[in-house]
């Protein structure tokens, strides 16, 4: 039991305690809720937000730059010990070791605290009071119909555009990511579950390498950060901005956080922010419509108008450049994994049940101006 006298072992002891966590979360909805997510983890996530939101330069993003230095020379010092002390050589090894699977154990429990349980809460359609159920085609088309009429409303309000009349943002981003803010806070006013203080969201300075990943955004929960790719076309960068806050509220499911963006969109008074946010679910309601009934799908299709078609032409040239690459199907696997691994058995198809949740909505307001 010599491995004993090695104070640092004890840290080990933190894989069961984030394993336990897990379980009693996944078996207990009202710990995962009630508990954790409305107390523990809400005030933990807003400490911390507050802390990284004094920079207004992405801190995840850096600590990526410097860890793999950090790590090389960890490894080259590790390696330079195994040869000056030869003697010591075995003991050397065993820290070596040890170090690795700490470190490890350290970054599983802040992971567990930090996001992983919040997978394992009551679903945002709990706090909406929708009910979720089967839709005929008819409904879906309906749906379609009236984010495209909306969408189209929404255009002729923006007010810049580039040389090909493709939508431009008439706001810096941190300007937008205040706005962003603002537009969660005042959804909060309805769903007091989304409120709190938010920090700002972050541009990603190498955004474009970010898009090679197929990836507009991403919150770390380490530094309690929402990264978005601000090298997007500018019309997804305000809907990402939303969608990454709704994360760090806590709602890790990527269908709610979607749905979330759209609402907070709705809220907001900014024309550009609930523009992006209603393309965003026209888009996965167009798509589910185009898969269900391609003749229904083009009679909506050219109800767009020549802007909002424009920019879907803009978005779908930009990600062809980086579809099917090596580097965009790792990342979707990646990203396929670590859904599946936290609760969303559907993978990157979750995405896409966003629909569930607005088609309800739909129903919702259909029965109320009734």
């Amino acid at each position: 039991m010599k491995f004993l006298k090695y104070k640092r072992i004890y840290i080990l002891g933190l894989i069961p305690i984030s394993l336990a966590l897990t379980l009693v979360a996944k078996q207990n909805k009202y710990f995962a809720e009630q508990i954790f997510a409305l107390h523990i983890y809400k005030w933990i996530s807003q400490i911390i937000s507050t802390i990284s939101g004094i920079f207004p330069f992405s801190l995840a993003e850096i600590l990526l730059y410097v860890f793999p230095i950090l790590i090389i020379f960890l490894v080259i010092r590790f390696f330079i010990k195994l040869i000056k002390y030869k003697v010591n050589r075995k003991v050397i090894f065993f820290k070596g070791v040890l170090n690795v699977f700490c470190f490890g154990s350290i970054m599983l429990f802040l992971f567990t605290v930090f996001a992983g349980l919040n997978y394992y809460r009551y679903p945002f359609s709990d706090y909406s009071n929708l009910e979720i159920a089967y839709s005929s085609v008819e409904e879906l088309y309906f749906l379609t119909e009236s984010l495209a009429l909306q969408a189209n409303d929404l255009r002729d309000k923006t007010i810049k555009t580039d040389e090909n009349n493709v939508f431009q943002l008439s706001t810096s981003m941190h300007d937008l990511g205040k706005m962003a803010v603002t537009a969660m806070e005042l959804l909060s006013e309805e769903y007091p579950v989304l409120g709190g203080n938010y920090g700002s969201p972050k541009p990603i300075l190498l955004s474009s390498v970010m898009s090679r990943t197929e990836i507009t955004g991403i919150f770390i929960p380490f530094t309690m950060e929402a990264n978005v790719n601000v090298d997007i076309p500018d019309y997804s960068i305000p809907a990402t901005m939303l969608h990454e806050l709704a994360h760090l509220r806590g709602f890790m499911r990527e269908d709610e956080a979607n749905y979330i963006a759209y609402l907070a969109g709705m809220a907001s008074d900014n024309p550009e922010i609930s523009y992006s946010s209603t393309m965003l679910a026209l888009v996965v309601s167009g798509n589910a419509l185009y898969e269900r009934n391609k003749d229904l799908y083009f009679s909506i299709r050219d109800q767009y108008s020549e802007g909002v078609l424009i920019d879907i032409r803009a978005n779908s040239a930009y990600w062809q450049q980086y579809d099917d690459t090596v580097i965009s199907a790792l990342s979707d696997k990646v990203n396929d994994t670590y859904l599946k691994a936290n609760a969303q058995i559907d993978g990157v198809q979750s995405y896409g049940r966003m629909l569930d949740l607005l088609l309800a909505k739909y129903r919702n307001d259909k029965l109320a101006a009734n």
